[in-house]
């Protein structure tokens, strides 16, 4: 079974895809944490991130791997754990630059569906449920205001010891948002959330309804 989530940037798609993975015994792709460890890569090999070929190539000799953790999953770059390096304001705020080169895309997204292929899978992030994995059972749009969406990254990030002001993390999401505007496609056949005033709980047992009710209709056919 493939269980598709995209949304936009801190929208809450990698903390219910995990809790939903979790509960269902799936494994949780975070394909948002592959654009980041590439743009981390290119950020210290100095890579120019709008320089679509040059990051093209050098995906080609880059090895990224997604490991299940107690936390939900690690994120590997050439062996070495840099899971929390690329959740830096750095990385962030240059990730939009890498994900939109078609180049780069079309490798990670021949990457993304070979590892769907091989189990069930709960995957989240941007046009999973158009490009990605366009015949997943089940697909989510997951919606949240601006300002709510930048408390919650503003929690997260004081969480980790990073401070970055409120009012400087709404300018970054609605950049965000812009930039990744093209890649922000909503399946026809997804059902879209607004994530604004429901709580993670209450999220994940939306979802999992949903989930229950596609498992009721596939035996009922």
């Amino acid at each position: 079974m493939q269980i598709a989530i995209d949304g936009p940037a801190a929208a809450g798609k990698s903390t219910v895809a995990k809790m939903i993975a979790d509960r269902m015994n799936y494994i949780y792709i975070d394909t948002g944490a592959m654009y980041r460890a590439a743009t981390y890569k290119a950020l210290k090999e100095h890579v120019d991130v709008e320089d679509g070929a040059a990051l093209a190539n050098m995906l080609q000799h880059t090895h990224i791997e997604l490991v299940p953790d107690g936390d939900g999953q690690a994120v590997l770059l050439e062996g070495q754990d840099i899971t929390e390096a690329i959740r830096l304001p750095e990385v962030t705020n240059h990730v939009s630059f890498v994900s939109k080169h078609p180049k780069v895309r079309e490798e990670m997204v021949a990457r993304q569906q070979e590892m769907a292929s091989q189990k069930s899978v709960v995957m989240d992030g941007r046009d999973i449920g158009t490009k990605v994995l366009p015949k997943a059972h089940v697909k989510i749009f997951l919606r949240a205001s601006v300002d709510e969406r930048a408390a919650r990254r503003y929690k997260e990030q004081i969480k980790k010891g990073i401070e970055t002001p409120l009012e400087a993390l709404k300018k970054e999401i609605a950049l965000r948002d812009e930039r990744d505007s093209r890649q922000l496609g909503k399946a026809a056949d997804a059902v879209e959330i607004d994530t604004t005033n429901l709580s993670i709980e209450g999220v994940v047992e939306a979802i999992m309804k949903i989930i229950k009710e596609r498992a009721y209709q596939s035996e009922s056919l």
